[in-house]
């Protein structure tokens, strides 16, 4: 079996980013720091994070890392994370705590091939999609 997993990138702000994430998603986030696991000889890079991985009840994984210094950080940009499910309201929940302190590009509204649509980008530069089937409204 082979899972295609969202690996977040940021300069230093892995841990609250993740730890933001595991409010929105619910599951078990471990992280690992350079100093933790001796991936950086900088004192500098110790409380960074290396790898962070988040589980959530929902079945998907998000992982994350800080970049140490002596390496390039470049922001996200050119892709968006997608959700998508059809249970409504719990959607709606995400969507509300992805949004807070975000900037929402598209609200999340009926779409024209049904259901509902919306994207945003978090208060840590991360798109999201966000996209609820129609279910029981008969669009």
């Amino acid at each position: 079996m082979l899972t295609l997993n969202p690996y977040l990138s940021f300069k230093d702000q892995a841990r609250p980013a993740m730890e933001f994430y595991r409010t929105v998603f619910g599951g078990e986030l471990s992280i690992d720091t350079f100093g933790s696991a001796g991936g950086s000889e900088n004192p500098d890079d110790a409380d960074l994070v290396m790898h962070a991985q988040l589980e959530t009840p929902q079945g998907f994984t998000l992982m994350a890392s800080d970049t140490p210094s002596g390496m390039p950080y470049a922001p996200a940009s050119g892709f968006s994370v997608s959700i998508s499910g059809d249970d409504e309201p719990a959607e709606r929940r995400m969507w509300d705590a992805l949004g807070e302190e975000g900037t929402v590009t598209m609200p999340l509204e009926p779409a024209p091939w049904g259901g509902l649509f919306g994207m945003l980008t978090d208060r840590f530069g991360i798109a999201w999609m966000v996209a609820v089937d129609a279910g029981d409204r008969g669009q």
